[in-house]
């Protein structure tokens, strides 16, 4: 994209859930990304952010909305969820308590190496549903596509994360796109879900 075109679009529609656009940044520079081509998503206006919406600010918008609509409340925008992860745990928070919402964080699985601790226990309670991009079945090529800024390590640190949030949250499920892989590597994708004891999905690609 030649130019940017910010709004202050922090929930959004796509299909029957809503979506939370929590933060711009992320660790990773993923060849695959879609924002390096469109600015939006489903429903909404450009999904880049004029400012980092305050807890109070994402309170105020799920109150101006028909809540009653969703099946579940969605954090995932134009960013890594986790980088601003005490915002994301209170509104998850605030909209289970307010509307008995199933919550489902979509994510690269770097938070431990984002937030520098073990975050899988802060999950408890809160969040139902962790999506996590695993991409590929191997890390010199999950550094290739993704690009991460933490290197090598990033790779174990995504596997890391999805053997221990498992302890805490109902549903973990690690992600591959549709006709990016060859059938072994998908396959081998599924040999480690299984060893880590979480669920495989591969997912269509959005263009």
């Amino acid at each position: 994209m030649s130019e940017r075109k910010k709004a202050q679009t922090i929930i959004y529609e796509v299909h029957d859930n809503l979506y939370v656009n929590l933060t711009n940044r992320c660790p990773c520079n993923c060849t695959f990304c879609l924002r390096q081509t469109r600015d939006h998503m489903g429903g909404s206006q450009s999904l880049w952010l004029e400012h980092e919406p305050s807890l109070e600010e994402l309170r105020k918008a799920f109150q101006k909305s028909d809540m009653s609509k969703y099946g579940e409340v969605v954090f995932c925008g134009f960013g890594e969820p986790t980088e601003r992860l005490q915002v994301l745990l209170a509104a998850a928070a605030f909209v289970k308590r307010e509307y008995g919402k199933k919550i489902r964080v979509n994510t690269n699985g770097l938070s431990d190496l984002v937030n520098g601790t073990d975050t899988a226990p802060m999950f408890q309670g809160i969040v139902d549903t962790v999506s996590i991009s695993l991409n590929t079945p191997k890390a010199d090529r999950y550094l290739e596509l993704t690009r991460s800024r933490f290197g090598l390590c990033s790779f174990e640190a995504v596997l890391t994360f999805a053997e221990n949030v498992k302890k805490y949250v109902d549903t973990v499920i690690l992600t591959t796109v549709d006709t990016t892989l060859t059938r072994e590597e998908e396959e081998a994708c599924r040999m480690l879900c299984s060893k880590l004891g979480v669920t495989y999905r591969i997912r269509p690609w959005e263009s």
